[in-house]
């Protein structure tokens, strides 16, 4: 036998025990839609072996990752180039985790894999909305004749709880079509104060990265300039801990495009936070 010390694969300040776990984290490295630049499969992996380099401690909540309960499950496997199956696996796993009484944190990944979670938590939840935090809309009804994709997700959903149960915040980037619909539902939102209309809404929480700007997060499959920075983020996830979080997802980093691998560490420092809303 061995004697280390070993690094953990897994990420830090995760406990090895399922069952006294509150919240699971579920690597989804699904980029089988993406529209610009591939790579957010690669996501997972890479940011678990970069949270060595965090602190456990949130200064934001004033907790340890370690108190927090929460297990590493692992990435889900998927068949290469089939979005259908992929979002099949998904909703199955969600759903054994929900009847297991925890919580998700989904690591992706594109951002089509969020779907496969909110389908799963119908099963468990008759009120939910989803507050979107990103740089595009992703409301396109299809694109180049498919309509499973990362850039029509929030479409997708909303056909499945209606709009006005959906917030979208950052938004910077679409088709003057999905301008207008969001317009037409009022589904904008530009201040935390605005959160209070889901008070009574169990919430899944969407994070799409190219939300912060790409000086923060270049690290991304279609960067947009104008973006929050962090900070800006972090008031929202904040104003977020009074209210009834079911669960959440981080999606679209693309590591291999920062060598510098600063995108990676925000990823997990914003990972850190996320959990703690949970």
């Amino acid at each position: 036998m061995l004697s280390g010390p070993f690094l953990d694969k897994n990420f830090i300040g995760s406990t090895d025990d399922f069952d006294k776990s509150k919240i699971v984290l579920l690597g989804m490295p699904f980029d089988g839609t993406c529209t610009n630049r591939p790579g957010a499969r690669f996501a997972p992996q890479q940011i678990r072996v970069e949270s060595v380099g965090i602190e456990e401690y949130s200064a934001y909540f004033n907790t340890n990752l370690s108190d927090l309960g929460f297990y590493d499950a692992g990435d889900l496997e998927f068949p290469f180039g089939a979005p259908q199956e992929t979002l099949d696996i998904i909703q199955k796993n969600t759903d054994e985790i929900y009847r297991y009484n925890k919580k998700i944190l989904g690591i992706g990944g594109e951002h089509l894999v969020t779907l496969g979670t909110i389908k799963a938590l119908l099963k468990h939840f008759d009120n939910i909305a989803v507050i979107q935090f990103d740089a595009h809309c992703d409301l396109r009804e299809q694109y180049l004749g498919v309509e499973l994709t990362h850039s029509g997700v929030m479409l997708q959903i909303a056909k499945l709880i209606g709009f006005e149960n959906i917030m979208q915040i950052g938004i910077r980037s679409g088709e003057k079509g999905e301008f207008e619909l969001m317009k037409k539902h009022s589904t904008r939102a530009f201040n935390p104060d605005e959160l209070e209309k889901f008070r009574n809404k169990s919430i899944f929480v969407t994070v799409d990265l190219d939300v912060l700007d790409p000086s923060i997060m270049s690290a991304t499959g279609t960067p947009e300039a104008g973006g929050m920075t962090y900070r800006e983020l972090m008031d929202w996830i904040l104003a977020l801990k009074k209210y009834n979080i079911i669960g959440a997802d981080i999606v679209e980093l693309a590591p291999d495009y920062d060598i510098a691998k600063v995108s990676t560490a925000t990823a997990c420092k914003l990972i850190r936070e996320v959990l703690n809303i949970l």
